[in-house]
């Protein structure tokens, strides 16, 4: 089974290659929707967070976890970002494999594993190949503000924590170029899935 790892840069359009894949009949296995069912009450990452914060930081009223509340923590503090790092990578990485696993017993021909810093993890090693989605430093500026309501300035810095979308296209075997419209950016995918996959095109 290929696996092929989906990344790139903040607000550059990944979940509208990652949709067009699965029309094409990708499974995507989510990095961030695993996060999300793991941080659930009772699952892995929702009692590591518990246990290391503390209930009165950790959960809201509800018994939910206070996700603005752990954030303000990790965004300030560097240690405890690296232990959030340290301790949340390896579970959802464990999950994914998981689910790798289960779709390569099922057939699968290719897996996509959709991860928004697949580089800066190091999950690219258990990729086959890799598409990196881009667009213009203009146009991701643009598109961040007005999809976030967020000011220039927390916007650059934003996007200047990731790795630099041009370090990514270098690393990538594939760039799915996302500043035009929709019908071209849904070409480049069609092209470069035929590629990736002739037998499954007709």
């Amino acid at each position: 089974m290929i696996i092929l790892g989906l990344t790139g840069g903040i607000a550059c359009g990944k979940s509208t290659v990652s949709s067009y894949l699965q029309e094409l009949g990708a499974p995507i296995v989510d990095a961030d929707a695993i996060a999300i069912a793991l941080a659930d009450k009772g699952q892995p990452l929702y009692n590591a967070f518990v246990e290391h914060f503390g209930a009165a930081t950790a959960l809201l009223e509800d018994g939910s976890l206070n996700r603005a509340g752990i954030g303000e923590v990790v965004f300030r503090d560097k240690e405890e970002r690296r232990w959030m790092d340290s301790t949340t990578h390896p579970i959802i990485k464990g999950e994914m494999e998981e689910r790798l696993k289960k779709l390569a017993e099922e057939g699968a021909a290719i897996a996509v594993i959709d991860v928004p810093l697949l580089y800066e993890v190091g999950w690219d090693d258990i990729c086959d190949k890799v598409w990196v989605v881009s667009v213009s430093s203009e146009v991701q500026l643009d598109r961040l503000i007005k999809r976030n309501g967020l000011p220039e300035k927390l916007a650059r810095d934003r996007i200047n924590s990731q790795m630099s979308l041009t370090e990514k296209a270098k690393r990538a075997d594939t760039v799915i170029d996302n500043s035009g419209t929709i019908e071209e950016t849904r070409r480049l995918v069609l092209a470069a899935w035929e590629r990736l996959n002739p037998a499954e095109c007709v």
